[in-house]
């Protein structure tokens, strides 16, 4: 009986009779009935086993194809990079006496335009800091453009100062730099362009939580000026040695500068030792210092017109004496000759004039040729012939100027401007190069009471040397002061976390002595 009623469940509607021995015998058709209730059963089944394999087919799908395109992006980004290289046009190694470093790979969060502002030396030291910020962003950088609005008029690029291969080359594996925008972002620029000027005297927090979503916001960023835009302390030390390398070994100059450079070297070499006077008494520095020591009614007349005429010259109304007291002023040709023999520098010695066109000509250079017999300028050891390319171009001027003050065996600057900071924390790389920092304050105090017969020669003498004992570019701690950093030591004046100690001489390379001797 329990058989007949699991039969009965497991196949409602089927006909079951009972015999009296209690066998369960089929009704007619039955048979049929289960025959065709199994294939329902099994036709169910292999629905359902057919729907599961439809469904776990479609998911294969679906993870192949996210897979494939996951793997065309990668794809896609490596060949961006590969553009971006071949694009950048670089120099092929066989230009090149050392080998390459190896290229950093890293993930590119963007790129950064940049416009140098200032002269040569103010451009200089912004262009390292730049380097430094792409470095540190993970942005690629394209080679900066050059002020060519500045008071010079100098419509001279990068590539006409710098070796622009050199450059990029040397720092591959830093930072990824390109001579232009790749199509893409070109094209986008030319509609529009995010630009800024970053703020002053920043530490690298400021361009982590500022600066960088910004470019990965706007893909390109241009930065409208680019001086003193990072701090001079605080900095980590892989962030101040990375400004380093870019300012003292990949900032080469473009070939022409460089082999004119080394023949003005050459030159002075065969006759001896020289002295590099950075003698800034140029017209354009007089009339905005206000300065007038030593200059007829006519010359002030002149020099004050300049001033006016020049409306981001702030300052218009100037008291020159108050000012030279102070020692704000910079030396005259007189009082340099002055200087140079009370400390003892010798007469025999030649002087190289690093300067454009001396305010007043030989009239106010009368004095220190007394003086010093041997004074020359490039444009009295070349012939003209060999300044022709660059005498339109002041940048290019000065950047033979800038050579050859890191070459000499002396260099004396005599106003404290963006060359004399630059070539002076150039030489302290080298090696601390005997670098004279006048103190103008007491080298005026002392030429007055000279003049005035209030003290001997010898006095004289003797104070100039003792005032200056600690101002020959030795060794030094770099001046901080903090939230004055117009008022404290420059990075790029003293360097400091990448000299060598005196008694861990720094180790130059083949190549970088090449760089840096004729």
């Amino acid at each position: 009986m329990r058989e007949l009623k699991k039969l009965r469940m497991s196949y409602p509607g089927a006909s079951f009779e009972e015999a009296e021995c209690g066998e369960v015998k089929e009704k007619p058709g039955y048979s049929k009935m289960r025959l065709k209730y199994i294939r329902m059963v099994k036709a169910e089944k292999l629905k359902s086993l057919i729907l599961a394999r439809i469904r776990v087919a479609r998911l294969k799908l679906w993870v192949t194809r996210a897979l494939t395109v996951m793997l065309l992006w990668a794809i896609a980004r490596q060949l961006k990079s590969l553009g971006e290289a071949v694009s950048s046009a670089r120099t092929p190694k066989s230009t090149f006496s050392f080998p390459l470093p190896p290229e950093r790979v890293y993930e590119n969060n963007g790129y950064l335009m940049v416009s140098s502002n200032g002269g040569l030396n103010q451009m200089r030291s912004g262009i390292c800091d730049m380097v430094t910020v792409a470095r540190f962003l993970n942005v690629t950088l394209i080679v900066p453009e050059l002020d060519n609005t500045s008071f010079w008029n100098d419509y001279s690029q990068f590539a006409d100062i710098f070796d622009v291969d050199y450059f990029i080359a040397s720092l591959r594996d830093e930072v990824r730099i390109l001579k232009k925008l790749p199509p893409a972002q070109k094209k986008k620029v030319d509609e529009s362009v995010f630009s800024m000027p970053p703020i002053s005297w920043s530490n690298m927090t400021y361009y982590y939580n500022v600066i960088l979503p910004r470019i990965q916001t706007h893909e390109v960023v241009h930065f409208q000026k680019t001086d003193a835009r990072l701090a001079n302390n605080g900095l980590p030390q892989d962030v101040q040695k990375l400004r380093c390398r870019v300012n003292y070994e990949a900032l080469r100059f473009a070939p022409p500068i460089q082999a004119l450079a080394e023949k003005i070297v050459r030159i002075l070499r065969e006759k001896g030792p020289f002295l590099v006077l950075h003698l800034r008494y140029e017209m354009d520095m007089i009339a905005f210092s206000g300065c007038n020591e030593g200059c007829n009614e006519e010359e002030i007349d002149e020099l004050t017109k300049m001033r006016y005429a020049y409306p981001w010259w702030k300052e218009k109304v100037i008291d020159s004496e108050k000012k030279r007291l102070a020692g704000l002023c910079p030396l005259t040709p007189e009082e340099t000759a002055l200087t140079l023999k009370a400390l003892g520098i010798d007469r025999n010695i030649q002087v190289y004039i690093a300067a454009g066109d001396i305010y007043g000509g030989e009239r106010r250079l009368a004095t220190l040729r007394a003086a010093y017999p041997n004074l020359v300028k490039k444009e009295t050891l070349l012939p003209p012939s060999d300044l022709d390319p660059f005498r339109n171009h002041s940048n290019q001027m000065a950047a033979l100027d800038y050579y050859v003050a890191v070459e000499s065996d002396i260099f004396v600057p005599t106003n404290g401007g963006n060359m004399a900071k630059v070539v002076e924390g150039h030489r302290r790389y080298l090696g601390f190069k005997e670098t004279i920092l006048l103190d103008r304050k007491a080298i005026v105090d002392l030429v007055d009471l000279f003049r005035a017969g209030s003290i001997s020669w010898e006095e004289f003498s003797s104070e100039m040397k003792e005032a200056h004992a600690d101002r020959m570019g030795n060794p030094a701690k770099r001046l901080v002061i903090p939230g004055k950093p117009k008022e404290e030591d420059y990075f790029y004046t003293n360097p400091e976390e990448c000299l060598a100690r005196l008694d861990e001489p720094r180790v130059v390379s083949d190549d970088q002595q090449q760089d840096v001797e004729p």
